[in-house]
């Protein structure tokens, strides 16, 4: 286990055995460091690789954040944020491979930040569109296991089934590590801001959030109410409860919840047909 463990990590450090970097992204990175840099000339280089300036759109047009007019990465960036433009152009291959491989993986990843979305803005909290992000890249993990590591995964899928434990449950125990911790190290390798990298690690793991606890907790209770409406498939059919220290966080109530769910239900019809036109 420990081998299997040492060896996944590696690959996820070494740069070269995942989804090469787009070119844009060092660019985008010097000139994001940089104050005197302007979101045109940030917008620019995004801008000059069509590839994943449309998959950006796509998105940025996805339920995920309801904004349905985004026209330009210029717009994407004024709207969105550099952080969220910069994630989505980091993890445009990854999303790729979802939704070709993946139907029900990319279909719980929108639901899921759909619903972070609509909790973020029900409870007014700053940065909603870095929270959406958040949810839309919390289950990155999985997509390397099945990219890395196919008997493995096909190991995990097969624990699930005969124990009728959780996916979270499988991977550890056959690999010693789970898609958290697995997309947590992807996030650290591409530099991904500790904002939208802590809720990717800790979503099934509240407590371990230091920094960013509340939009961890978002996406935590995000991920359970869309297992809970049987959206999508995230590798098993279990739904868990939600971890009392992100339900405190947040200062939920059973009214607030039961709100939350109609919304949540509501926008899946919209998300479900959003996924269909991306598959065309």
């Amino acid at each position: 286990m420990t081998d299997k463990r040492s060896k996944l990590q590696n690959i996820i450090m070494d740069t070269k055995t995942l989804p090469a970097l787009p070119s844009v992204i060092h660019k985008l990175d010097s000139l994001s460091d940089n104050d005197k840099s302007s979101i045109q000339e940030m917008a620019k280089i995004v801008s000059s690789d069509q590839v994943i300036s449309a998959r950006i759109l796509r998105l940025a047009n996805s339920p995920s954040y309801g904004f349905y007019r985004v026209a330009t990465i210029q717009n994407a960036m004024i709207l969105l944020g550099v952080n969220v433009v910069k994630s989505l152009a980091l993890s445009s291959s990854i999303f790729a491979i979802m939704e070709k491989n993946s139907i029900g993986l990319w279909e719980h990843s929108l639901g899921v930040g759909v619903a972070a979305n609509l909790i973020a803005r029900k409870l007014a909290l700053p940065e909603s569109e870095e929270i959406a992000t958040a949810g839309l890249l919390h289950d990155i993990g999985k997509v390397i296991i099945s990219l890395k590591c196919k008997e493995t995964e096909q190991e995990i899928h097969n624990l699930v089934q005969e124990q009728k434990m959780f996916s979270s449950e499988a991977e550890l125990e056959v690999i010693g590590s789970d898609h958290a911790e697995i997309g947590g190290w992807l996030a650290k390798s591409w530099f991904i801001p500790d904002k939208l990298s802590e809720p990717i690690t800790f979503h099934h793991n509240v407590a371990g959030s230091k920094k960013h606890q509340i939009k961890t907790s978002v996406v935590h209770i995000a991920d359970v109410m869309i297992k809970a409406s049987g959206f999508g498939n995230s590798g098993d059919d279990f739904v868990p409860h939600i971890q009392e220290v992100a339900w405190n966080a947040l200062n939920l109530n059973e009214r607030l919840l039961a709100e939350l769910t109609d919304e949540i239900e509501d926008r899946l019809v919209e998300v479900k047909n959003f996924s269909m036109e991306m598959m065309n």
